[in-house]
């Protein structure tokens, strides 16, 4: 009897691979994390070659780690960087360029010159998004128009687009040699170019971006009985495995918090912070800054939908204290250095590196630090790193709240972030709702398994999953509201100092 399922999930900075039991508890994982490319301000690209090999890599190693045998693991699920984008010749399985990560602000006169006929929601009735650097169809106009072969390779159907999990996929199931080109719908999602109701791609945009329809992926639910192909995940045994769920890391992150009803919401704190509810089988609209975006799609079910209120830089912010200033030597320490004060010391840290997202949507704004004086020292430069992501939570939920109606109870808080102490309580703090911890934290690589597992009937139904799902700790609220509402008026101050920096 298959008794594993495996997950990949492939990260922004780095690729692993999980293997779950059927009570969903981690057997084994390994890790590798892949180069951070910065070409010029503002461009952040990553080695597609590298990914594929560190995926091998990993694969390998929770294998061995585990002890498991090759013909116990069921199926293969994967998740993903969503946005993130590549394109590739088909015929040799070689990218013509870097992939354009998530992060990457080069496309802001692609999306200027589009707005301005019907501004930046030009698409968002059709999209749920509006026009943004973040997203992949800009991306995939800026590579046609600025690599060199790339268009004409596209006219000639050798060039072939996907995001990572449709690179991923593509390489798993067989490469140049037959892979399946396959994108599913919660990533088809954020590429600017699929219409949330047909769930296929819109001609009318593609014909305004210059994109042709052939070079896009098969658009295919987030967990799909007729599965892609089987895969060779185990090395010298040559044991075929079918591939067969695939989610955005943070719709993942939504399945494997097990939020499977209308109103159920999960917050990811990774290297940017991600808030999803999930608001059933409607497309609601968002008028507070959020994107309507497909939460997941499991076989011939209807679609449920989720709104999404998408934060850039937090986890990244910490990774950038240590890496580009020195302040810690490790991300772990930074909650260390910030007990060590009281708060904030008066400062707040807006972390627009890559432009402001939600509620914003400003990518003219810029990093800032505000209120600054002598007193200053790092211990407050790394708490108030930490508030910063509470308070940008708290900025999406209250737009939540708007466009939802929904008055949040608990939050179900996952990625690395969650374990730090100080962090949860403030944000607990800030929100003066509860915030919940699972005794699996890795719920986006779960939610890649669930996935699959569900695909292939490893589970049955939604309902055995949530039987896996635990409590591990809970952070109350302490903070009074006359504080709470000050120090978050602070913030709110704050941010619009990062408005107009970029002309």
């Amino acid at each position: 009897m298959n008794q594993y399922i495996a997950a990949i999930d492939q990260g922004t900075t780095s690729t692993r691979c999980m293997l779950f039991s059927h009570n969903g508890e981690i057997v084994s994982s390994a890790q590798k994390e892949h180069e951070q490319i910065y070409p010029r301000p503002g461009w952040v690209e990553h080695n597609p070659l590298e990914i594929i090999n560190n995926t091998s890599s990993v694969i390998q190693k929770s294998i061995k780690a585990s002890g498991v045998s090759p013909n116990d693991i069921a199926a293969v699920g994967i998740t993903n960087q969503r946005e993130t984008s590549i394109v590739w010749d088909k015929n040799t399985g070689q990218p013509f360029y870097n992939a354009i990560v998530w992060q990457d602000t080069r496309t802001k006169a692609i999306c200027d010159s589009l707005a301005e006929d019907g501004g930046y929601d030009r698409f968002r009735a059709k999209v749920g998004l509006p026009l943004a650097t973040y997203f992949s169809g800009p991306k995939i106009k800026w590579l046609l128009e600025n690599v060199p072969g790339v268009r004409d390779a596209a006219k000639n159907g050798n060039a072939i687009f996907g995001n990572i999990d449709s690179w991923v996929i593509w390489w798993l199931t067989g490469g140049p040699e037959g892979g399946s080109h396959i994108i599913d719908v919660t990533n088809a999602s954020r590429t600017l170019l699929m219409d949330l109701v047909t769930l296929d791609w819109n001609d009318e945009i593609l014909n305004i971006m210059g994109i042709p329809r052939d070079m896009l992926p098969r658009i295919v639910p987030s967990s799909d009985p007729n599965t892609w192909g089987v895969t060779d995940i185990s090395g010298p045994f040559k044991t075929s495995i079918p591939v067969c769920g695939d989610l955005g890391d943070q719709q993942a992150a939504l399945v494997g918090q097990t939020c499977f009803s209308a109103g159920e919401s999960k917050n990811t704190y990774g290297t940017g912070c991600f808030m999803l509810i999930n608001t059933g089988i409607d497309i609601v609209p968002s008028n507070s800054g959020l994107l309507t975006t497909v939460g997941y799609k499991f076989g011939d079910q209807p679609a449920t939908y989720a709104l999404e209120g998408s934060i850039a830089i937090t986890g990244a912010l910490v990774q950038w204290l240590r890496d580009n200033l020195g302040i810690i030597d490790s991300a772990p320490d930074i909650e260390k250095l910030a007990r060590t004060v009281d708060d904030n010391g008066g400062i707040y840290f807006v972390p627009a590196f890559s432009g402001l997202f939600a509620p914003y949507w400003r990518s003219d704004a810029r990093g800032v630090i505000v209120g600054m004086t002598r007193y200053v020292n790092k211990a407050h430069f790394a708490r108030a790193a930490l508030e910063a992501t509470a308070y940008q939570t708290r900025e999406v939920l209250d737009a939540m709240k708007k466009d939802s109606g929904v008055l949040l109870k608990t939050l179900k808080a996952d990625g690395g972030m969650v374990h730090n102490d100080l962090l949860m309580q403030f944000q607990a703090d800030i929100l003066n709702v509860p915030v919940v911890r699972p005794k699996v934290t890795e719920t986006t690589a779960l939610g890649a398994a669930y996935a699959a597992g569900l695909a292939i009937g490893f589970w049955d139904h939604q309902e055995d999953l949530r039987k896996n799902w635990q409590i591990d700790k809970t952070w109350r609220p302490q903070m009074n509201e006359e504080k709470r509402e000050a120090l978050y008026s602070g913030w709110l101050k704050a941010v619009e100092r990062t408005f107009d920096w970029v002309s």
